[in-house]
């Protein structure tokens, strides 16, 4: 058997061990993974950025806060909710929770509500992370997952 032979019989033996436990590792990570953290939110009928919303999870509860706006369609820079339920009404969409009782099942969270800021209207949420979690996919229906519309939101690291 040649040097070089060994090096490469190596090369493939390391080679599979890394592509074994990056497998491990992804399959890990899917498990652990969860959408907490800044998502900008993107427009289905624009595909610009309208904002971020802040993620965070509270005792198994995942929560979305919008923290910022962007690209808004009034001269208004902190528009009111004024078509939404309740205490919302006329609240500053900025700073509002639009999404709570989100919880995890398996590799998908769901059985929470979301809120439409712009017409007022809720609708039961599901959340499911893809792409190695740099992007969710935020599906709101009524009823039936199938009866409703998917957005799909992108990572960000921070507010900004």
């Amino acid at each position: 058997m040649s040097a070089t032979h060994t090096v490469i019989t190596l090369g493939a033996a390391v080679f599979a061990g890394v592509a074994s436990h990056s497998a491990l590792s992804a399959f890990a990570a899917s498990e652990t993974a969860t959408p907490e953290g800044y998502w900008r939110t993107i427009d289905d009928e624009t595909d610009e950025a309208k904002g971020i919303v802040h993620i965070t999870n509270q005792g198994g509860e995942l929560t979305g806060k919008v923290v910022k706006l962007m690209n808004l369609e009034t001269d208004d820079p902190n528009p009111t909710c004024d078509d939404c339920p309740g205490e919302r009404k006329g609240q500053p969409v900025k700073g509002m929770t639009i999404l709570w009782g989100v919880e995890r099942e398996g590799n998908e969270w769901s059985g929470g509500t979301i809120l439409d800021p712009e017409s007022g209207d809720t609708y039961d949420a599901s959340l499911e992370l893809r792409e190695g979690g740099q992007k969710l996919d935020v599906r709101g229906f009524i009823g039936f997952s199938m009866l409703g519309r998917t957005q799909t939101g992108n990572g960000s690291t921070s507010p900004s």
